[in-house]
This record gives structure tokens, sequence and C-alpha cells, in this order.
């Protein structure tokens, strides 16, 4: 595999679309991350001075969400700072950024400069709220923009408080991939057109946007506004997780009645168990199938489901995932650099979507990524030493 320091090889679908990403947390960079998985030439452009991480980690090079993209750092604040961006969006596909609404036109690398060195440019912007509104100049983080759309208050078990769902539903599937799709989106439109678009992407409204069935369901008369009462919210006693005797945890899921009758017949319940979907007996129901599931281990409930479909499968840890038969077998985790993480997806069946380098250091590929982009050596030289970019030294 090709590592850092080393000329990449781009093989994905999205081979030959150039970048530009500035550097941001969260949706941003999950957004980036999908277009090099897929073969984009993505330039993340970090801060010269004072990089740092938001979140558990504080390691760019452990950093996954900035793994694929070669790193160039850059001082927007420098009087020559937005020309580098500039010089770069000449020559690119793609700008992605997720400052709050009016922050890059203040820096100089707003849409209308932007589009003036290259009108065929998409510019993709990641806001929590959009970039107009009452509340788009307001802060927030994943939780806030879940809670403004809807989608908190549908998660969480019965008669306990809304549970945060991670950052899945804000930053990463309501965001980063929403911004995605829109970027794939505009480059389609664009065939057509001739010409580039801004594109404004919301994690509220793409956390609405997720919700949109069970806004449905919530007027059709399907939807318990409680939660942790309804079908596939750890309401229904077939579709939860329990605990095995081993302290483990197994997940059912047997919406369908020929499911569940396997489902039933597999953990051994009485004849005389209520209906499936009589509601009012769920609660009820719940401490049946907890009390079957207890009775064994996870690998005897695994191995007693084979030949039968109850839809089950084992809970299982970070850890643990990247071992299983079937991961190991498709290749869902890959290992670059001693970091185990999911590999590219979807599959493709010409052009292969692959990572082969850890996340970059900031600055790492400055003068590596001038040169690559067609910027004259001695603008680069200058840049370098007025400190408009910064190259970090090469580790060994």
């Amino acid at each position: 595999m090709a590592q850092n320091g080393t000329k990449r090889s781009f093989t994905g679908p999205l081979s030959g679309l150039k970048v530009v990403e500035i550097g941001s947390i969260g949706p941003g960079p999950f957004c980036a991350m999908l277009l090099a998985d897929l073969g984009a030439d993505v330039v993340r452009v970090d801060r010269a001075t004072g990089a740092g991480l938001v979140g558990p980690n504080a390691d760019f090079r452990t950093e996954l969400l900035h793994r694929g993209r070669r790193s160039l750092a850059v001082d927007l604040k420098h009087p020559n700072g937005a020309e580098v961006v500039l010089s770069l969006v000449t020559d690119a596909d793609v700008l992605i950024e997720g400052f709050r609404p009016g922050v890059t036109e203040r820096l100089g690398i707003g849409p209308d400069e932007c589009a003036e060195r290259n009108p065929r440019l998409i510019y993709g912007r990641m806001t929590g709220f959009g970039q107009d509104g009452p509340l788009a100049q307001h802060v927030g983080h994943d939780i806030n923009y879940v809670a403004l759309s809807g989608a908190l208050s549908l998660i969480g078990r019965h008669g306990q408080p809304p549970t945060p769902p991670l950052s899945l539903i804000g930053d990463f599937g309501g965001g980063g991939m929403l911004l995605a799709l829109g970027v794939l989106s505009a480059l389609f439109e664009r065939q057509r057109s001739g010409r580039g678009q801004v594109i404004d992407a919301s994690m509220v409204e793409g956390a609405a946007l997720l919700t949109t069935p069970f806004f449905g369901f919530s007027q059709n008369g399907t939807w318990n506004g409680e939660r942790g009462t309804n079908l596939v919210d750890s309401g229904a006693p077939f579709y939860d997780a329990y605990e095995t005797a081993d302290g483990k945890w197994l997940s059912v899921g047997a919406l369908e009645p020929h499911f569940y009758a396997d489902l039933v017949a597999l953990l051994d319940l009485p004849d005389d168990l209520p209906d499936q979907n009589d509601r009012t007996q769920w609660p009820h129901m719940k401490k049946i199938f907890a009390d079957a599931v207890r009775g064994r281990t996870l690998a005897e409930w695994l191995e007693a489901a084979e030949g039968r479909t109850p839809c089950i499968a084992p809970v299982l840890d970070v850890d643990e995932a990247p071992s299983h038969p079937h991961h190991v077998a498709r290749g869902t985790f890959v290992e670059v650099d001693e970091l185990v993480q999911p590999a590219p997806a979807p599959r493709f069946s010409r052009s292969a979507a692959v990572v082969d380098r850890r996340p970059p250091s900031p600055g790492e590929h400055t003068t590596e990524i001038l040169s690559d982009w067609g910027i004259d050596s001695d603008c680069a030289d200058r840049w370098l030493r007025s400190g408009a970019v910064w190259q970090a030294a090469t580790e060994t």
C-alpha cells in the first residue's frame, strides 16, 4: 500500500476529481473522507498554526475521518492566505467548507470569489442550521441539530430521556453523507449546464430528512409519541437486544410473522404467548423474551439458530467486529499503518475504492500538493517564506 509521503494511486470511481476541503470538524471531514475513499484527490487545508482536533482524539495521525487525503497548511488570515486557496480552486472541481455563514466571505474565499476563478466549481457548504434563517448564526453540535429536527424525540427507551444517537444522525448521515450526495448531484448537473453551483447542506434538515417515514407514521396513527413503545424503538419484544447468560448481548429483529415464528421456536417460548402484535402485552412479553435469552450463552444461541431464520445477530464490540468471519470474508474492515477501520463502501465491479494512506498531520504534504496542483515553484517558495503556507517536518 502507498504510505504518506509517496504518490497515491487513484483507482476509485471518482478518480480524476479534484477537491479542496477547508478543514473543519465532523460532517465536513466525513464528506471529504467519502469522496477520497472513492478515488477523489482531496486536499485538506489545515491551519498553519494552532491546528487541533475536537473530541476524544488529539492525534491527527489516528483521526480516521481524515484518511485518504493530503494536508496543506495555510494561514487564511495571512495577506496571501486567500490567494493560496483560490489558486487551488482554479484547478478544482469541488470545494467544501464547514464554517458558519459568512466566514469564508470574510476570509476572501467565498462562493463569489471562487466562482470568479472557476465558474464550474461546485461549492459545498456544511452548517448546522443552514445559510439563512433565524438560527443561521447560532452555534451547536450534533445533539442540538438532531433535537431541533424532531429526530431526537423519537430515540430512547420507555420512561427514559431522549438518547443521543452518537453523532450518526446529525454529523454523518444527515450532514456529511447528505453533502456528498449534493456534491455528486451538482457534478452530474454540471455535465448539462457547464456551470458550478453552491450547495447549502444543513444538519437540521438532513436529520429531519432521515426521519421522513416516522413523520408519516406519527400522522397516520401508527406511531405512539411515547418513546420505547413502538415497533422499532425497543417497544416490541421481538425487536430489541437481550443479555445472554455470559453477559453478552443478542439482537433480535423478527418483524414478519414467519420470522417471528422461528424466533419463538428458537427461544422455546410458551404456547400461550400473547399475539405478536398485541401492544398491550408487549411489556409482559419483553420479560418473557429476556428471561429466555438469559438462559444460554451468546455462542449457544448462535449455534442453535443455524438453519433457522429468527433474524438474530450478536451485538459485537468495535474490537470484535473486524474479526467476525463474515467481515473477514468480505473485507469489511482494513488495516492501514496498524489502524483498523471500516473499508470504503459501496463496492464497484470495476473501479475499486481503497484506503491506501493513514490520516495526515497538518501541513504534511504542503510542498507536494503545491507542486502537483501546478503552482509555480517561485510562488510556492514565496508563500513558504512569508508564512502564508507551512510545511511540516518530514517524519522518520
